[in-house]
């Protein structure tokens, strides 16, 4: 008997399975940077002070990434959900916000590195919108490596904006497939990251790419985002290019 071809659907396999880093050098790491106020604690401070720590970690994986050849790198600064918190630890993270930019924008510069923002950002004070989009202006032809801060981010809020916009759009309920919905999240022409980094031990996404991170490769590292350095980078880019990646295929 002849076996007869199976029928497969047209939009098969799925867009999270197109042009994506199949093994070795992961063209985008993302990062959940967690474990800045247990690190706090731990040494005796208070915990705002862990805040200033993290930042300083961040600045040193930013340089190893560029040094590294990634070519996107995200960080999960503050999530929607860090709006709870109480009023002295928002400030502080506004505050450093500020600082950060401040300090840093020359630097990113110089490095070629680029930076933007994605989330709700009109929700954010006046002067922090301000700060960002002078920001993301100044470095814009930074070349070497694109920096993707999260901030007052939510991955199911992105879902609901792409929703609303491809809704207001216009577009016919069956005219929607993966790529519609993908044009429409705040990450449209980021490509999808290939490997996902969560410091503090924790091993969850906590609201974090939902949608980009499906066929993600997961890391996840015991030590608290503070302590963490190039060096673990790297320990985090041979993990994932020991893995084979198969999409479900």
């Amino acid at each position: 008997m002849t076996e007869r071809s199976v029928d497969r659907p047209v939009d098969a396999p799925p867009l999270v399975h197109q042009g994506q880093a199949v093994q070795g050098l992961p063209r985008h790491v993302a990062i959940i940077m967690d474990g800045n106020r247990r690190w706090a604690r731990a040494q005796g401070r208070d915990e705002l002070d862990g805040h200033t720590a993290g930042t300083e970690a961040l600045r040193g994986v930013i340089t190893r990434a560029a040094e590294l050849g990634i070519a996107h790198l995200t960080v999960y600064a503050f999530s929607r959900e860090n709006w709870g918190r109480d009023d002295r630890e928002v400030a502080r993270l506004f505050a450093l916000l500020a600082e950060t930019i401040e300090r840093e924008t020359a630097t990113l510069i110089k490095n070629g590195i680029s930076v933007d923002f994605i989330g709700r950002l009109h929700e954010l004070p006046a002067d922090a919108v301000e700060r960002i989009q002078r920001a993301c202006a100044a470095t814009a032809d930074g070349g070497r490596m694109k920096l993707h801060v999260a901030f007052n981010y939510g991955g199911r809020t992105e879902i609901v904006d792409a929703v609303r916009s491809i809704v207001a759009s216009g577009v016919a309920a069956d005219a929607v497939d993966e790529e519609t919905i993908s044009s429409a999240l705040y990450t449209n022409g980021i490509p999808d990251p290939d490997l996902l980094i969560r410091t503090g031990g924790e091993e969850r996404l906590s609201n974090f790419l939902l949608w980009q991170a499906a066929y993600t490769e997961l890391v996840t590292w015991p030590g608290l985002w503070p302590d963490f350095s190039g060096a673990d980078l790297e320990s985090a880019m041979r993990a994932f290019a020991a893995r084979t990646r198969r999409f479900g295929r």
